[in-house]
């Protein structure tokens, strides 16, 4: 049995992105039991010349949008990076996950093989696959801002698992 890069791409994406809601939850959760303004949290960072919380699950939503657009031969969604709060960033997830899960399988045939080229002001990265783009830059990007995020909320004092990174494992 061989695994279709659709296979290797929305359901990942979509459990990466549902257990990063349930980590926003217990911020969210967190800030309120504690008495800390929301806004303290997810303007936090973990050193100076990193990105705040906002930034890090800003980029995990462009990534997987933008993952799963380009293997499927469209441009990726434009959305404005103006969340302010929790609420706001799970909603953003939220909608990622939406559209990711919306991409029909059909529209990933052929991405195996497909060419991928990310342009920059300054360059542009070249895929020779999808495989390779997916591999080698959506999930390593994806799951470093993700647990970047989980990071910055531990740091912080929530509460926090490995099991609430991965999520549930029962089937």
């Amino acid at each position: 049995m061989s695994l279709s890069i659709h296979d290797a791409t929305v359901p990942v994406l979509v459990r990466a992105l549902t257990n990063l809601v349930n980590v926003l939850d217990k911020g969210s959760a967190y800030a309120e039991a504690e008495k800390i303004d929301p806004a303290v949290l997810i303007s936090m960072r973990l050193y100076p010349d990193m990105f705040p919380l906002t930034r890090q699950v800003q980029i995990v939503s462009d990534q997987a949008k933008g993952g799963v657009a380009r293997l499927i031969g469209q441009e990726p969604p434009k959305w404005p990076d103006s969340e302010a709060s929790f609420a706001e960033l799970k909603e953003r997830i939220q909608k990622t996950i939406a559209f990711v899960q919306a991409a029909d399988a059909g529209k990933f045939e052929g991405a195996e093989t497909r060419p991928v080229t990310l342009k920059f002001p300054n360059g542009a990265l070249n895929f020779k696959s999808g495989w390779d783009y997916l591999s080698k830059f959506v999930l390593p990007n994806v799951y470093f801002h993700s647990t970047t995020t989980y990071g910055i909320l531990r740091h912080c004092g929530v509460k926090l698992t490995k099991g609430d990174f991965i999520g549930p494992t029962d089937g």
